[in-house]
């Protein structure tokens, strides 16, 4: 079974891609996030779902759900940088006048095209033009063209991004994804391995100074790190020749693999919304958080630069298994 259907959450179409091993629900119309991601054989929600009931909060604060889209992701220092001869100015925020998690919230996407094959498996395109959103043109100056691909075969869900520059100037782009995993509850019976090498140094404002500090009490997560107890709220650098893979694993050996294109996703984001419990965000982060306004090369920073007309591809994919 490879096959589109679609629903509705809260009057807005989803898009539910089957495999027969999992279920994946997009919401396009309300910032094309993956809304949900079920194992059809283990009954599990995989990611954290909003409720029907939960719109409101939803429509506030949606990168609480799912695997929302964070352009750029991070804070950004008063919401200000110049880049390119452009300025730029995001809204603030934060309680310090900072800006946080980027313009993408809750934008319309167009469905543009949906594929089902038996043998290859089942895809969902979607576009936005970011000059038809006055919020975000007005902050970003800078037309973009976005177009997302989602594909789901078997065991294993894909998402490419594809960035255009369609403007005058260049631009600098950031992506980042705040993927929900679940714990049911259950933390102690979850391990997460990390290949990373060092923390990033915030500064009182959580925002990074560019430097970063020794892994100390999570240097388990290059073997493997209970998620008992876990409190995280932790930007870690990956190493180079390492590859942007991150691997949940239940102590029954069912195991989530996380992983992204190792050359544009150069640092993760852990995020257990205060001591682990129901959830586990591992965030891939293609840019450090304030990256225009650090002094440090675009190479460590992970800032794409992109000249009109040029694009980029940020691809992610997520694997189920289980030994």
């Amino acid at each position: 079974m490879n096959q589109v259907t679609k629903g509705q959450w809260n009057g807005y179409d989803t898009y539910i891609l089957n495999s027969g091993r999992l279920e994946v629900t997009l919401l396009p119309r309300l910032g094309n996030n993956v809304i949900g991601i079920k194992d059809i054989e283990e009954q599990r929600d995989i990611l954290r779902k909003p409720d029907e009931s939960e719109l409101a909060f939803y429509l506030q604060k949606p990168y609480h759900f799912g695997i929302p889209m964070l352009i750029p992701p991070g804070r950004i220092a008063k919401g200000r940088f110049d880049y390119g001869g452009v300025a730029y100015q995001f809204d603030q925020n934060t309680a310090n006048d900072n800006h946080i998690h980027g313009l993408h919230r809750s934008q319309a996407w167009c469905v543009s095209d949906i594929e089902e094959d038996e043998d290859e498996g089942c895809t969902v395109t979607t576009e936005f033009i970011t000059s038809d959103d006055p919020k975000w043109i007005a902050q970003f100056p800078v037309p973009l063209k976005l177009e997302m691909s989602f594909h789901l075969h078997g065991s294993v869900f894909k998402q490419r991004l594809r960035v255009t520059n369609t403007g005058s100037s260049p631009i600098p782009f950031g992506l980042g994804y705040h993927t929900w995993f679940l714990l049911d509850r259950e933390p102690h019976r979850w391990t997460l391995e990390l290949p990373v090498e060092g923390i990033y140094t915030l500064d009182s404002e959580l925002i990074p100074t560019g430097e970063f500090s020794s892994l100390g009490q999570l240097e388990p997560l290059n073997t493997g790190m209970n998620m008992k107890d876990a409190d995280l709220d932790t930007i870690l650098k990956i190493p180079d020749g390492q590859p942007a893979e991150a691997k949940l694993t239940r102590d029954d050996g069912y195991e989530i693999i996380y992983s992204a294109d190792r050359t544009h996703f150069k640092h993760w984001v852990l995020y257990t919304k205060g001591n682990a419990e129901e959830y586990l965000c591992i965030e891939p982060y293609t840019w450090l958080p304030n990256a225009p306004n650090l002094n440090l090369p675009d190479e460590e920073t992970g800032l794409i630069h992109l000249e009109p007309g040029q694009h980029v591809e940020l691809n992610t994919d997520i694997r189920i298994h289980k030994s």
